[in-house]
């Protein structure tokens, strides 16, 4: 008898229902990978002069052209150190607290939909197992029913609904992985915030 292989739909029609939960997670996570890459990476981009460009505004005096400056760069640095420029001639204590609550509402711009990774990374896993026992649970229901044990009935039935799980594995590390790299994406732009933050100060104090 010929061997006939399965192709990736053939294998995602077998799953049965409940891979479609596990489809969807994975297109939504990949959707949401790429566009948070996307998003990250624009927010990483900065003048490499703009702290010397910036102090030579603040040492003019020129707050309304630093201000400017910081409008045109429309990043999410520019815009906490804009509102430090805004506050300038308050204690320095009060402009790094309003620097630090803009630098808050940023971040909280660049983890939008990260949760949804977290939670993805543990739900497509558990489908995936939920449909291979429900799967499972059929085909010795079928047995009983039957009274047919042939190995054949049991692996042919079998390896059907180990697709499940396999899939969800599959997403479920998509997810997790994307999450953590994300995220270290994120650690690595929160330092180069807090680094410009610094200059900024510095600047203010010299």
């Amino acid at each position: 008898m010929e061997n006939q292989g399965l192709s990736l739909f053939d294998l995602i029609i077998k799953g049965g229902v409940i891979m479609i939960p596990i489809v969807v997670l994975s297109i939504l996570s990949i959707y949401f990978i790429v566009e948070r890459f996307v998003y990250i990476t624009q927010s990483f981009k900065l003048d490499k002069d703009f702290i010397p460009n910036l102090k030579d505004l603040l040492n003019k005096g020129d707050l309304k052209a630093a201000r400017a400056y910081c409008q045109r760069l429309n990043t999410p640095i520019s815009r906490v150190i804009e509102k430090g420029i805004i506050r300038i001639g308050k204690p320095i204590k009060d402009i790094e607290s309003a620097m630090e609550s803009v630098a808050g509402l940023e971040l909280d711009k660049l983890e939008k939909n990260m949760s949804f990774l977290g939670l993805t990374a543990g739900v497509a896993p558990m489908l995936g197992f939920i449909g291979t026992i429900s799967g499972i649970i059929k085909i010795f229901y079928d047995i009983a029913q039957s009274n047919n044990i042939s190995i054949d009935v049991i692996a042919g039935g079998l390896y059907v609904k180990m697709i499940t799980s396999g899939a969800g594995l599959i997403v479920g590390v998509l997810a997790y992985s994307g999450y953590h790299f994300l995220n270290s994406r994120i650690d690595k732009f929160n330092h180069k915030l807090q680094a410009t933050a610094v200059d900024f100060v510095d600047i203010l104090e010299s």
